[in-house]
């Protein structure tokens, strides 16, 4: 064979095998399992997926993006919340709560958005809720909001939404579970509000 008909030489990063991203997300979930959100870092998930930390960063990003892939959500909460962050505090209240919504009464999330906080209170899921969900989705809207006390008023903002949650998701109770999304939003929104913007005891 002539030398120029080798097959050339590829250049730059070698490909991923085809497991390499589920194999990733596998020790990831593992990870976030029995370390929480803190506890677990990027290095780690890369040692036991047996791949360089690099790897990680190229298919996921972030640890917050990392976490979210590993929940196996149908969309990115923080891009459906986004749009309602943007308009201020003026009227938060109401655009979080329709956008919870949106992504909550849809037949192809639901059931996954409920998988998660099912598997969230079995023992030891609490950490998947305060270690994780809750900083990477909920915490950083108040930050982006500009409220004062955040450390404060977004604790009672998931008070309110984890009864919803509860209440129409997962336990079914009347008339919440059937209630119209304006009718809930009418309900729950002024509430969601006050926690955000009125003044605090």
């Amino acid at each position: 064979m002539s030398p120029t008909s080798r097959t050339p030489q590829r250049r730059g990063r070698r490909p991923g095998a085809p497991a390499t991203r589920a194999t990733i997300l596998k020790a990831a979930r593992r990870s976030f399992a029995e370390s929480g959100f803190a506890g677990t870092t990027i290095r780690g998930v890369a040692a036991k997926a047996g791949v360089d930390a690099s790897l990680v960063h190229h298919y996921f990003g972030t640890k917050d993006d990392l976490f979210l892939a590993a929940m196996e959500l149908p969309v990115d909460p923080r891009q459906v919340i986004a749009p309602a962050i943007a308009g201020g505090v003026e009227g938060a209240g109401e655009r979080l709560l329709r956008a919870f919504l949106s992504l909550w009464d849809d037949p192809e999330i639901s059931p996954v958005l409920v998988g998660v906080v099912r598997s969230s209170l079995q023992p030891g899921g609490e950490r998947l809720l305060s270690q994780g969900i809750f900083p990477v989705l909920v915490f950083p809207v108040g930050e982006a909001l500009g409220i004062d006390r955040p450390d404060v008023r977004m604790p009672l903002v998931i008070s309110q939404i984890a009864g919803l949650i509860l209440t129409r998701y997962l336990i079914g109770l009347e008339p919440i579970a059937s209630m119209p999304a304006d009718e809930l939003v009418a309900t729950f929104a002024p509430v969601i509000q006050h926690y955000l913007a009125a003044d605090l005891p």
